[in-house]
């Protein structure tokens, strides 16, 4: 009786659930190049993002082919969501909470209560950055000031500039920032332990540490101009770059329904074909393995539409 129970419940989960050929979870840079692509395979496609991925903070890429003078990550979404909805894609705006295999179909709850199904899906969840000072930074980021040494180093190159952020993390990313220029300062905010060997290289490149946390943020409009730490100390600068470690990665979905994960939790994919170890699961942008760029991101995307629709081709024969 019990199994039976069971069984009418899976029967009445799916008739209650709304069908779409391909499901991807998540609207940022890799999740709308797929969007694109599999609305011009003219697909019948989903995409489930509850609109607070890292896209949203950048108000300036500056390494992007085709935008030399910089395009925000929104103004990238914006755009991006009506290339897709004019080809038919739909968007709903709200965050997959849960995800399960029931049969050949994947079983998706949202935060509103909403189920949906698909016999394939594309996880495109993303990082979560940890800035503690977020909402003092938010308005420069990508203008003056930066997450990432590989996109926005050169925009600091020889110039004078200050790390904010924690342990490990702010060291090494000021050593890295050496490339561009020896003029740094680091600001340890959450004053965690910093290792010999990196404390020994950044007095090498006599980059002075100031172990105090940030009081105040100083800024005119999207211009940083300093910080002012707890004992009254305030450094100038034009620039900065942050890196508290202990960023998220969403990959919560992906262990629901079983993907395997690298040590660091992103996702593990194929690399030709962006497909987890399980079936008609795929993986693109930022929660897999791969440098965290947009065009990385774009071209993940784009890779793991293609062999969606190439899955899709392949049932229907």
């Amino acid at each position: 009786m019990g199994e039976t129970n069971t069984n009418d419940e899976s029967r009445s989960e799916i008739m209650n659930s709304e069908n779409h050929e391909c499901i991807i979870i998540g609207g940022g840079i890799a999740g709308l190049q797929a969007a694109i692509q599999l609305g011009r395979y003219q697909h019948d496609v989903v995409v489930i993002d509850a609109n607070d991925g890292r896209s949203m903070l950048c108000q300036s890429y500056h390494n992007v082919l085709g935008w030399p003078n910089g395009i925000s990550g929104q103004h990238l979404r914006e755009i991006g969501q009506k290339q897709a909805e004019a080809l038919g894609v739909i968007f709903k705006k709200e965050k997959v909470i849960n995800a399960k295999k029931s049969g050949n179909d994947y079983m998706l709850l949202t935060d509103q209560g909403h189920k949906y199904k698909s016999s394939r899906l594309l996880l495109a969840t993303g990082i979560k950055d940890r800035i503690p000072i977020f909402s003092e930074l938010q308005p420069c980021l990508g203008i003056s000031v930066y997450i990432c040494p590989d996109c926005d180093g050169y925009e600091i190159k020889d110039r004078h500039a200050i790390v904010l952020g924690s342990g490990n993390a702010g060291a090494g990313m000021a050593l890295a920032l050496t490339y561009f220029s020896e003029d740094l300062v680091y600001v340890n905010h959450e004053s965690e332990p910093i290792n010999e060997e990196l404390m020994a290289a950044l007095e090498e490149h006599h980059i002075l540490c100031y172990h105090s946390s940030i009081k105040k943020v100083l800024r005119s409009n999207d211009q940083f101009q300093g910080v002012m730490l707890d004992d009254g100390t305030t450094l100038q600068a034009n620039h900065a770059f942050v890196a508290f470690g202990g960023n998220q990665v969403r990959s919560d979905l992906a262990r629901q329904l079983g993907v395997n994960l690298h040590h660091n939790l992103h996702i593990e994919t194929n690399g030709r074909t962006k497909m987890t170890n399980i079936e008609n699961i795929w993986a693109a942008g930022d929660v897999t393995v791969h440098s965290e760029q947009v065009a990385i991101a774009m071209g993940d995307g784009l890779q793991a539409a293609i062999w969606i629709h190439k899955s899709i081709l392949k049932e229907r024969k």
